[in-house]
Order: C-alpha cells, then structure tokens, then sequence
C-alpha cells in the first residue's frame, strides 16, 4: 500500500494555521491524586498489537520519523556532546534512527548527530515496539540500550543522571503531564536540556468534528472517539511550574493526505495510536456512522483532487534544567543595537 501524502515533508509544502483562541485545560499539581483520562494498560495493549504485525507497523511510521527528524535537528543549536540521553516513549527507536542519518545538505558536511552523543537509553513500556527494529542497521551507527520500563508515567532513573532527556510522539497520553515533569527534571543533570515533541491543540480536528456531526446524525447524540489533546500555551505553564528555565515552545502543523476517512483511522491503529479514554464505548465504530462519517469529512474538509487531509499539530519545547552556571538573559535595557536599525525606514514609536 503506498503512502499517503505528507505535504509537510518539503519546505515549499510546509502548512502552518494561526492560533486565533485560547483553551483552558484543568491540570494535576504534582503530588495529588492524578485524575485518569487515559487508559494505560489499554494504549500499552494497543503498541504491543500494532507492532506484532511489523510490516504495517514500519509502513505507518512516516509521522514519526518525520517528527523525530524534525526533533532531532533542535540538537544543532546546542553546542556541545552528550554523554547519556534518556529517549522516553521511544517508539521503535525513531529519534535514535533519525540521529544517525547524514547531513540533508552535503554541502555542509557535518557527521551525523549521532557522533555528538554518547549513549542512549531508549525507554518505553511496549517491548514489542521498543525491539521492533533492533535488528536495523542504524543501531551499530549508535550506542543505543533499550529498556523495558512499567509505565512512562514514572519514571525508575536517579537523579542527576542523563545529560539531555528527548521525547517524540507519547505525552499525549500521560495522564499527569505536571508530575511527568517535574520527573524529568529530576533525572536531568544540572544545565541540561529537555526536548520533546507531542500532538496538541487541534490535531485531527477534520476527523473530530465530522465523527461528531455523524453520531449525531446517526445515533443522536456524541461520543468520544479522538483523545482530548493539551495547548501549546498549557505546556509552557507546566514547563515553567515543573522547574525548567529558557523555556522554548512552538507550534507546527503537518497535514497528511489520504484517500479515505477509512485509510486514516487504519494508519492510526497501525501507529498504535487509537482512542485510549477511560469511558470510551467498547467495539467497533457503526457501519453507518462510518459511512456518514465519510460524506461529511468530504463535504468539509476535501481537497479539490478528492483527498482528504488530517491536520497534526506538533507542539515542539525545550527547557532547561536550572544550573549554577547556566547562562541567563541580559537584564532588560542592555541592548546595544537598535531594532531600527534591524527592520530599517520609518519611525518606531
């Protein structure tokens, strides 16, 4: 099966919305009783499904590599070598693969930023997905140990230990994302960084709203079949509250083609990344919901060639770990150069 069209992958394609609103998201502080939104040993069952069949597992995984390649290249504005990285929710190792690929412009001639780091601890509660492609070539390019842990929400590793902790694609399903946090804050030694991308905002808003609109059309009323996902500025509170400085939070989306509604949703269970809320109804979404599905997803949101897009919404952030001799910003009115003389003509008044 070919796949599908991602329009993001080229920077001439890259497709970027503007946030125009503000959500709230009540959220847990760390200590207190978390409130379950997801259901972990369910999104654990569903990894552990998609990745035993391997073939459909590699071939959906054009979403990930993407986002990890795109995380990784974050790795380039810092400018030293990394002795132990944590990889938490790591996948099939995405962010270890996308390290050791060569420079995309030649004429740059840089190594791969694999030659920058160490060891990597690669993490994730799946063993299926984890050793999925330990057998690839890309894991003698690198110093990668894989460990099998209970659950990315608590995380087993002493303090002060990894020199960066990266994350791609698996906070979104962590329940108390402010006691995450402040976890990975703790493992992090002092002035080093923390870098991680995950869906937020409204990733997969043309599936939502056109599922809505058909269970209410078909049954009469709305049930939950796209997770709830957190905002770009809920993350910078959280980030701030767990403890981390110089904090860096931005929004990308990537829009993916597909032929079908059906398609997607198939891609979607072959990432593992189905619904996983607690309440959500059990068994198959209906035949004629799915079918209604179709239509109103095409009458609101088709392209002119007859695919269908689905927006991801990446939300990117980077935060550091305080340290008593990190650099810090200059206090304000010590700037030497006049914006003026940046922007050029006119006055700035």
């Amino acid at each position: 099966m070919k796949a599908p069209n991602v329009r993001s992958f080229l920077p001439r394609n890259v497709h970027r919305r503007s946030i125009g609103f503000i959500r709230n998201y009540a959220v847990q502080n760390p200590g207190n009783p978390t409130l379950q939104i997801f259901n972990r040993r369910t999104k654990w069952a569903q990894k552990e499904r998609a990745a035993a069949d391997v073939e459909s597992s590699r071939r959906v995984d054009y979403l990930k590599d993407e986002v990890a390649m795109r995380l990784s290249e974050r790795l380039l504005d810092i400018n030293r070598h990394f002795g132990h990285v944590l990889d938490l929710g790591a996948n099939s190792c995405n962010i270890a693969r996308a390290l050791t690929l060569p420079d995309p412009f030649p004429e740059a001639k840089s190594p791969p930023l694999s030659t920058r780091i160490g060891r990597i601890t690669a993490a994730d509660s799946s063993r299926a997905i984890l050793y999925r492609d330990a057998d690839q070539p890309f894991n003698k390019e690198v110093d990668i140990t894989r460990d099998v842990i209970g659950d990315e929400e608590s995380l087993p590793y002493d303090g002060n230990s990894f020199d960066a902790v990266l994350s791609s694609l698996s906070m979104h399903w962590i329940n108390d994302l402010p006691s995450l946090l402040a976890q990975i804050n703790h493992v992090l030694k002092p002035d080093a960084p923390f870098i991680a991308a995950m869906f937020g905002g409204d990733s997969l808003y043309e599936l939502r709203t056109s599922l809505q609109l058909a269970d209410q059309d078909r049954r009469g009323g709305v049930s939950t079949h796209v997770s709830p996902l957190a905002d770009v500025r809920d993350m910078g509170g959280l980030l701030q509250k767990a403890g981390f400085k110089m904090l860096t939070v931005d929004v990308d989306d990537i829009i993916v083609d597909y032929p079908t509604s059906f398609a997607l949703m198939q891609d979607l269970q072959a990432m593992g990344e189905s619904n996983a809320v607690f309440g959500r109804e059990f068994g198959p979404i209906q035949r004629d919901v799915l079918l209604a599905n179709e239509g109103i997803y095409r009458e609101l949101h088709g392209n002119d060639d007859g695919s269908l897009p689905a927006t991801f919404r990446m939300i990117y952030m980077i935060g550091w770990k305080e340290g008593p001799n990190q650099s810090q910003p200059l206090e304000r009115g010590s700037g030497q150069i006049n914006i003026k003389d940046i922007l050029g003509g006119g006055d700035v008044k």
